[in-house]
């Protein structure tokens, strides 16, 4: 699959640095088990600028971006950016799942089982590599 490149806004791209180095409880967590391509051989990225965004997660051969939402993401003004940041990044092809902190926290299995779902059924329905996991 020929890899589709997604601009981004340079200037984000010290402040996705600085993000990286400070994660979230569960960013850490999750990453624990994205990173090294544990899901099913598949490369994620963290804090990854995307148009005028910092995504928390990104994986190209999916086009699937990862959003972890905290308490923050309750306050009206944060939901109409994420809801904002989710639109642009959809039209450009990408799908975002989002979780809530809580979740990731005290129900990875369950996120872990999303994420393998999504990726089933990308699989299913695009042609990918053939060194990648088959249901």
């Amino acid at each position: 699959m020929k890899r589709k490149i997604i601009p981004y806004n340079s200037k984000l791209k010290e402040f996705a640095r600085k993000l990286r180095n400070n994660s979230t409880k569960s960013e850490i967590r999750l990453w624990q088990h994205l990173k090294g391509k544990q899901l099913f051989g598949y490369d994620f990225h963290r804090q990854k600028p995307l148009l005028n965004y910092i995504t928390d997660f990104y994986c190209y051969e999916l086009n699937l971006v990862i959003e972890l939402d905290g308490y923050s993401h309750h306050f009206e003004e944060v939901v109409e950016k994420d809801e904002k940041k989710q639109q642009e990044l959809e039209k450009v092809g990408l799908t975002v799942l989002r979780f809530n902190d809580d979740e990731v926290m005290k129900d990875i299995n369950n996120v872990l089982r999303t994420l393998e779902g999504y990726i089933t059924d990308f699989e299913k329905n695009t042609v990918v590599d053939s060194k990648k996991h088959t249901p």
